[in-house]
C-alpha cells in the first residue's frame, strides 16, 4: 500500500496554508481519513448520519448543577442510609468514572479529531468534547456536594488497581496517536487509528461503563442516591449516541479502506475485545465484592459478556461468548426513553425528550 501525498496530510489539520487555486469541494472527494477534500468546508454534507447525532446532542443538552443533590445528602450522611457494601461500590463507581470522562476527552481533542479528516464527524466530535467535559463536571459536582475525599476519588486511577489496569490499557492505544509526527496514510498507521477508536468508542464507552450504570441506576431504582442516578442516565445517554457515532465511524472506515479490515486485523479486535471485558470482570468484582441491589458480580459478568457479543455483532465480527440473553433486561427500559416517564420532568427547564433516537 503506497504511502499518502505528503501534501495531502500536511493540510489534513485544516490549519494549513490555504490554497488559492482549490475548486469547492465535491462530496465524492470527502471521507473518513486521508481525505483530500478541504476540511474547512463543512458543506455540501456527506455523513447525514454524523449530523444527526450532532443535532442530537445539542438536543439534549443538559447541565449537573441543575439536578437537585439534597436527597442523596442526607441518604449519605445518615449512618443507616446505606450499606458498607453500597457506599464501597459507589464510591469505586465514582472513582473510575471521575477521570474516565477526561481521558476520553483528551482522546477526542488530542489524538481522533486531528485525523478524522471529515468536518461533519468534526463537528460532532466538538459536540462529543463538551459532554466529556460536563461529566466530568457531574463527578466534581457529585464530590462536593456529598463532601467526599476529593484527592481520593480522584486518584483512584492510580491507587484502585482494577480501575488502573483498565485505564492503562486504554492508554496504550493513544499514545501513537497524539505524537504530533504520527500521520495516518499508511496500512500501518491507519490500522493504529481504528485500534484507539476502538478502544475508547467500542471499550471504554461501550463496554466498562456499563457496569457502572447498571450499579447505579439499581441504586436509583430503589430510590436511594436518586440525584447520582438522574445524572447517570443523563451520561447513559449522552453515551449511548457517542457508542453510535463511534461504531458507524468504524464501520464508514472499514467500508471505505475494505483493505485494513483483514483477518489478521479482526482476530486482533476481537482479542482486544476480550481482554477489555475481562478487565472489566475483575473490576465488577472489586467495586463489588458481595451481591446487593439485586446484583452480584457474577450476574454483571453474564451482563458484560452480552454486551461484549453485542459489539462484535455491531462491528461485523463473530461472538466471542454466545451470551443471547441479557440478565439485566431493565437496562434496555433504562435507555429506551419511550418507554419511560417524561425524562426530564424534574427538570427546570424544558429540553427535547429524543424520543426518536435509538439506543443500544
Amino acid at each position: 500500500m503506497s504511502t499518502l501525498d505528503p501534501t495531502v496530510l500536511a493540510n489534513a489539520s485544516g490549519l494549513g496554508a490555504i490554497d488559492r487555486s482549490g475548486g469547492r469541494v465535491d462530496v465524492s472527494e470527502k471521507a473518513m481519513i486521508n481525505a483530500r477534500a478541504d476540511v474547512n468546508q463543512l458543506l455540501p454534507l456527506k455523513y447525514h448520519w454524523a449530523w444527526e447525532k450532532y443535532l442530537a446532542g445539542c438536543n439534549n443538552h443538559w447541565m449537573p448543577t441543575e439536578v437537585s443533590m439534597q436527597a442523596d445528602i442526607a441518604l449519605w450522611r445518615s449512618p443507616d442510609g446505606l450499606t458498607a457494601d453500597e457506599r464501597l461500590m459507589l464510591q469505586r463507581n465514582l472513582g473510575f468514572f471521575a477521570t474516565a470522562e477526561s481521558l476520553v476527552a483528551n482522546n477526542i481533542v488530542l489524538a481522533v479529531y486531528r485525523h478524522l479528516t471529515n468536518p461533519e464527524c468534526r463537528q460532532y466530535l466538538l459536540r462529543q468534547a463538551f459532554e466529556e467535559a460536563v461529566h466530568t463536571h457531574t463527578f466534581q459536582y457529585i464530590c462536593e456536594s456529598l463532601g467526599l475525599d476529593e484527592g481520593e476519588l480522584f486518584n483512584m486511577y492510580r491507587e484502585v488497581p482494577s480501575i488502573a489496569d483498565k485505564d492503562s490499557w486504554a492508554l496504550q492505544y493513544t499514545q501513537t496517536l497524539e505524537d504530533p509526527d504520527f500521520t495516518t496514510g499508511t496500512t500501518e498507521k491507519d490500522q493504529a487509528f481504528l485500534r484507539d477508536l476502538l478502544a475508547f468508542y467500542v471499550v471504554f464507552e461501550g463496554m466498562w461503563f456499563y457496569t457502572g450504570f447498571a450499579q447505579i441506576l439499581s441504586l436509583g431504582r430503589r430510590n436511594k442516591m436518586v440525584g447520582i442516578a438522574e445524572q447517570y442516565q443523563y451520561i447513559l445517554r449522552d453515551e449511548s449516541i457517542h457508542l453510535n457515532f463511534g461504531i458507524d465511524v468504524i464501520n464508514q472506515i472499514k467500508l471505505e479502506n475494505p483493505h485494513l479490515w483483514t483477518q489478521a486485523f479482526q482476530a486482533e479486535i476481537r482479542t482486544m475485545l476480550g481482554e477489555a471485558c475481562e478487565l472489566e470482570v475483575v473490576y465488577g468484582r472489586e467495586t463489588m465484592p458481595r451481591g446487593m441491589l439485586g446484583l452480584t458480580a457474577a450476574s454483571c459478568e453474564t451482563y458484560l459478556r452480552f454486551i461484549t457479543d453485542r459489539r462484535c455483532a455491531q462491528l461485523g465480527l463473530a461472538p466471542l461468548f454466545g451470551v443471547t440473553d441479557n440478565p439485566f433486561p431493565w437496562m434496555s427500559e433504562v435507555m429506551d426513553l419511550r418507554k419511560e416517564k417524561n425524562f426530564f420532568e424534574t427538570r427546570v427547564t424544558e429540553y427535547q425528550t429524543g424520543g426518536g433516537l435509538s439506543w443500544d
